[in-house]
C-alpha cells in the first residue's frame, strides 16, 4: 500500500496575494466550454512556430521486430501490476495527477515506461562520458513539443525510432539519454516533472552561451625605449597632499555617478531581459534526467536537461517538481512537498517514505549501496515469506527490454545535427554547429556575439575548425578592433600558435606566437609592428628573454614588388637584448641587458646589479665608422670606452676592452642576420597563410574508407600491377630448365641427344642437391651429437662440484640439445623418404614437358 508521506501540491497551490486572482486552474478536471477555450489558447501560444511539423502516423512499422507489436506474457503481467498500482495511487492521493506509467509505442502497443529504457554502451569514447552522451542527443535530435504542455504525451517511442527519424518531445530525449547514462555505468534515471517556459520550449535566448567564458591572458610588460638625451622637467611646487585630496574627492565622486549610472543601466536590462509572466508557471509538464552520484565516481546529483544537455544542479530554480522517476529496473514515485521546487528534495531512493516503488522485489539504487556491498548486505527482499498476499505482485522482476540495441553508425555519430547543421540562439549570441566536411574550409562551429538583445550589431564572432591541413582550430575575429587571432595545433610548418593580424601584408600590426619547444631557438612570441619588432625567447642556453628591434624609415623611391627582402629592408636603428641572471657567473661579468645603437655606432652594456647595491655597472663603447680610421693607433682609444664598475675602482685594461669591442662588433653583425632572418620569416608566414587560406585543403584519416574512395582505387590499381608484375616474374622464376636451355642457346628445337642430354643433367643436378641436403643435415645431426656426449661426460665428472642452479642450468641446456637432436633426425628421415619421390616426380615432369615430348614422349 503506497505510504501516506507528503504530496506533491505544489501543482494544486495558488498565490495567495499580489498573484491570486491571475492565476488558472487547468489543473482541475472540468468540462465547461470557457475552460476549454483558456486551455486551448494557451496551448496554441506555447508551440514554437519554428519546428517543422512532422507527421508521426506515417512511419513504416512493418520492418519492426515483434516485441514492438506484442507483449510477452511478463509484460502482461507488469501492465497488471502497474494498473493495480495505479488504482491504489488514485484512491489514496485523488488530488494528485495521473501517472505517466504504459502509454502506447509506435505500433500502439501499451509498454511499460521502464521497458522503454535500453541501456546500450556505444563504441565511441566520447558517449562513455556524460557530458559527451547528452551532447551528442541534443545535437541528433530535433525537439519537437508536447501537444499539451500540462499532460504527458500518450505515447512514448523506442529510441531506435526516434534514433531513425532524428526528433522528439522531451520524454524521447531523456528516454534516450537515459539508455545511453545507464551502457556507461551512470546511475540515472528518467523524470517526469514540471519545469519552466524556458527549459520546456528550449527557450534559451534569455541564457549566457556556455562559450563565452574565455581567461584573460595577462598582458606581456613592454620593453621602455632607451633615451640617451632627456631634458629634466620643471620642478612641481605645488602641495601634492592637497592634489592627492582633489583627486580623492574626484575619484569619490566619479565613481558614485559611474556606479548610480550602472544600477540605472542593470535596472533597464533586468526590466527588458526579465521573463514575460508565465500563465501556466508551475503547469508545464517536462521530462529530464536525474544522474546520483556514487557510480563512475559522480560526486554529487544533478539534473541533465535533454534539450540542450547542460547539467543543472537539484536546487535549479528552473525545475519547479518531480511527479516520478524510473530506469530500467523500477519505478518511483515521489511523495515529497514541492512548493519549493526540487529545492528540498530528497533523493533517497531507497526510502519508502519519500519515494514509493512499484516493485519491491527490484534492486535498489546504486547511490546507497557501497557500504552494503562492502560488509554484503542484500536489500530487504529477502523476506517475502513474510509479505502480506496483496505484495506478492511487487516482487516481480522488471522483464527486459523490448527495444532492440541502440545503433549509431560512424557517419551518423560524426554528423550529428540533422542535415549536418544547427542553430541556438543565446542571450546576445548566437551559435552555429556543421558536421564535420560539410564545409569545404573545414568550418565546425561559430559563435557570433552582439552588443544588444535584438541582435543588430555584431561585436565579436568565434569560428572553430577540424581537419585543416594548416592545423588551424580556432579564429576569433573582432569586428570593433578589426582583429583576428587564429589559434593553430602542434604540427604547422612554422610552429604557429597564435597568430594576431588585422592585414596578412608585410610590416603591419601582428602577433605570432609559436610552440617554442619546438623551435630550435626558442621563440615563443613575436611582435611586429612598421617600426619595431620584439621577440621573446623561452628555455636558451644563453639566458636570453628578449629582443628589441627599432627600425627607420626607407627611402622615398624605393618599391618592395619584385625585389629582394633585404635589398630593401627597412634600415635597423637599434637592437636591444635582455638576458636573465645566470648564476654561474659573476654579477659584474653577466650582461643584464645590451644595446646595439647602429646608427650612433654605439654599443652599450648593463649588468646584472650585485647583491646589496643599488646600481648596475655599465659600459659604453664608441665605435670609429669604417670611413675615418687611418691607421692602426685609430683602432682604439681611451675614450672610445666609457665604463662604470659598481663597487670596484681598478681601471680595466685597453687591450680587454679591444678584445671585447672586436667581439661586440662580431655580435653586432650577427643580430643584424638574425633580425633580417626574422624579417625574411615573418614574410614567409604571411604568404603562407595566404596561400593556406586561398586554397583550403583538409586532411582526410586513413581509416575513413569512404572518404578515401580515390585513394583506395589507386591502391587497388597498384596492388592489381604489383601482382601482375610478380606473377610474371614467378612465371619466369619457374622454369626449371632455363639454366640447362643456355647452355644449348635456348634453342626452339631440340635434337635427341641434346633432349637427353638436357634429361640427365637435370635429373643428375637434383640427386645431387637432395644428397648435399642430406649430407648437411646429417653433419649438423653429428656435430650436436658429439657436444651432448662431451656435455654428458663434463656432467659426470663435475656433478658434486655444481650448486644447484648450475645444475638446473646445465638440465635446461640438456634439454634442448635433446629436443634437437630429436627435430634433425626427424628432418634427415623425412629427407630420405621424400627424396626417391622427388626424383621419380621430377623426371615424370620431364617425361611430360612440351619440349621433350617429340624425344621422350615414349618410355
Amino acid at each position: 500500500v503506497v505510504p501516506g508521506g507528503g504530496r506533491m501540491e505544489v501543482l494544486e497551490e495558488h498565490e495567495e496575494e499580489e498573484q491570486k486572482g491571475e492565476e488558472l486552474k487547468p489543473l482541475e478536471i472540468s468540462d465547461k466550454p470557457e475552460d476549454l477555450k483558456i486551455k486551448e489558447s494557451v496551448e496554441h501560444v506555447c508551440v514554437p512556430s519554428d519546428v517543422p511539423d512532422f507527421d508521426w502516423s506515417s512511419i513504416d512499422t512493418s520492418q519492426l521486430p515483434s516485441s514492438y507489436k506484442t507483449n510477452s506474457q511478463n509484460e502482461e503481467k507488469l501492465l497488471h501490476i502497474a494498473a493495480h498500482f495505479l488504482q491504489q495511487y488514485t484512491h489514496i492521493c485523488p488530488d494528485r495527477k495521473p501517472l505517466f506509467l504504459h502509454p502506447g509505442n509506435e505500433c500502439g502497443v501499451e509498454k511499460f515506461v521502464s521497458t522503454t529504457v535500453r541501456p546500450t554502451l556505444l563504441p565511441y569514447t566520447e558517449l562513455y562520458y556524460w557530458d559527451g552522451c547528452a551532447s551528442f542527443v541534443s545535437d541528433y535530435l530535433i525537439m519537437e513539443p508536447l501537444k499539451s504542455p500540462i499532460t504527458p504525451p500518450s505515447s512514448l517511442y523506442s529510441p531506435t525510432t526516434i534514433l531513425k527519424y532524428q526528433r522528439g518531445n522531451c520524454f524521447d530525449f531523456s528516454v534516450l539519454l537515459c539508455s545511453m547514462l545507464i551502457g556507461a555505468g551512470y546511475d540515472a534515471y528518467c523524470v517526469h516533472g514540471y519545469a519552466t517556459r524556458e527549459i520546456c520550449t528550449l527557450d534559451e535566448t534569455l541564457e549566457e552561451c556556455p562559450l563565452l567564458g574565455k581567461p584573460q591572458e595577462v598582458p606581456e610588460k613592454e620593453i621602455k625605449k632607451s633615451n640617451k638625451y632627456r631634458i629634466k622637467p620643471r620642478p612641481d611646487l605645488q602641495s601634492k597632499f592637497e592634489l592627492q585630496q582633489k583627486a580623492r574627492k574626484a575619484k569619490k565622486a566619479e565613481t558614485e555617478a559611474a556606479q548610480k549610472d550602472k544600477e540605472r543601466g542593470e535596472e533597464k536590462v533586468m526590466e527588458v531581459e526579465k521573463p514575460k509572466r508565465d500563465p501556466l508557471h508551475g503547469l508545464r509538464v517536462h521530462a529530464w534526467v536525474l544522474v546520483l552520484s556514487g557510480k563512475r565516481e559522480v560526486p554529487e546529483t544533478f539534473f541533465i536537461n535533454p534539450f540542450t544537455g547542460n547539467s543543472h544542479g537539484t536546487t535549479d530554480e528552473k525545475f519547479l517538481g518531480i511527479e516520478s522517476v524510473w530506469n530500467h529496473r523500477n519505478y518511483w514515485v515521489n511523495m515529497q512537498d514541492c512548493r519549493n521546487g526540487c529545492k528540498d528534495l530528497i533523493f533517497d531512493l531507497s526510502d519508502n517514505i519519500r519515494w514509493e516503488v512499484m516493485l519491491s522485489g527490484s534492486d535498489r539504487p546504486h547511490q546507497l549501496l557501497p557500504d552494503a556491498e562492502q560488509k554484503n548486505e542484500l536489500p530487504d527482499n529477502d523476506m517475502d515469506d513474510t509479505q502480506e498476499p496483496e505484495d506478492e505482485n511487487r516482487s516481480f522482476d522488471m522483464p527486459p527490454s523490448w527495444v532492440d540495441p541502440i545503433q549509431i553508425s560512424p557517419r551518423e555519430f560524426e554528423t550529428r545535427c540533422c542535415q549536418g547543421t544547427k542553430v541556438t540562439l543565446y542571450k546576445k549570441a548566437k551559435l552555429e554547429k556543421w558536421a564535420p566536411y560539410l564545409n569545404e574550409n573545414g568550418l565546425v562551429k561559430r559563435l557570433t556575439v552582439y552588443t544588444d538583445a535584438e541582435c543588430s550589431e555584431v561585436v565579436e564572432v568565434k569560428e572553430w575548425f577540424k581537419n585543416r591541413e594548416d592545423m588551424l582550430d580556432l579564429r576569433e575575429v573582432n569586428k570593433q578592433t578589426l582583429l583576428t587571432t587564429d589559434y593553430f595545433s602542434p604540427g604547422h610548418r612554422f610552429h604557429l600558435k597564435a597568430h594576431t593580424y588585422m592585414l596578412l601584408e608585410p610590416e603591419t600590426e601582428n602577433t605570432m606566437e609559436f610552440y617554442n619547444k619546438a623551435r630550435v631557438d626558442g621563440l615563443q612570441k613575436r611582435v611586429q609592428s612598421a617600426m619595431e619588432m620584439t621577440e621573446y625567447f623561452v628555455g636558451r642556453d644563453d639566458f636570453l628573454h628578449v629582443r628589441y628591434t627599432e627600425f627607420g624609415k626607407r627611402g622615398k623611391k624605393v618599391h618592395l614588388a619584385g625585389t629582394r627582402a633585404d635589398a630593401n629592408a627597412r634600415p635597423i636603428v637599434q637592437i636591444k637584448e635582455c638576458f636573465h641572471r645566470n648564476p654561474e657567473k659573476p654579477a659584474d661579468d653577466d650582461v643584464a641587458e645590451r644595446i646595439f645603437l647602429l646608427t650612433e655606432d654605439t654599443i652599450r652594456l648593463t649588468y646584472h646589479l650585485k647583491d646589496n647595491y643599488i646600481t648596475a655597472s655599465q659600459k659604453d663603447f664608441f665605435k670609429i665608422p669604417e670611413g675615418e680610421i687611418r691607421g692602426s693607433e685609430d683602432v682604439m682609444t681611451p675614450d672610445m670606452c666609457i665604463s662604470y664598475q659598481a663597487g670596484f675602482s681598478k681601471k680595466e685594461k685597453l687591450v680587454h676592452q679591444y678584445k671585447m669591442l672586436q667581439e661586440l662588433t662580431e655580435v653586432e653583425k650577427q643580430l643584424k642576420e638574425e633580425v633580417r632572418g626574422s624579417e625574411a620569416e615573418v614574410l614567409n608566414i604571411l604568404n603562407t597563410r595566404k596561400s593556406e587560406e586561398n586554397s583550403i585543403k583538409l586532411l582526410v584519416s586513413i581509416y575513413d574508407t569512404k572518404r578515401n574512395e580515390n585513394r583506395i582505387r589507386e591502391y587497388e590499381a597498384m596492388k592489381n600491377t604489383r601482382e601482375d608484375e610478380l606473377l610474371g616474374q614467378a612465371g619466369q622464376d619457374l622454369d626449371y630448365l632455363a639454366p640447362f636451355l643456355l647452355q644449348i642457346g635456348n634453342t626452339e628445337k631440340m635434337t635427341k641427344a641434346q633432349a637427353l642430354r638436357l634429361r640427365n643433367d637435370c635429373l643428375a643436378d637434383l640427386k645431387r642437391r637432395l644428397v648435399n641436403k642430406a649430407n648437411i643435415i646429417q653433419a649438423r645431426f653429428d656435430k650436436v651429437v658429439e657436444e651432448l656426449q662431451k656435455k654428458d661426460e663434463w656432467f659426470q665428472e663435475n656433478q658434486d662440484q655444481l650448486s644447484a642452479e648450475e645444475e638446473e642450468e646445465f638440465l635446461s641446456r640438456y634439454s634442448e640439445t635433446t629436443f634437437l637432436i630429436h627435430i634433425l633426425s626427424l628432418r634427415l628421415k623425412r629427407e630420405k623418404e621424400t627424396a626417391p619421390q622427388k626424383y621419380l616426380a621430377l623426371e615424370e615432369k620431364l617425361r611430360k614437358d612440351p619440349r621433350f615430348s617429340e624425344h621422350l614422349g615414349h618410355p
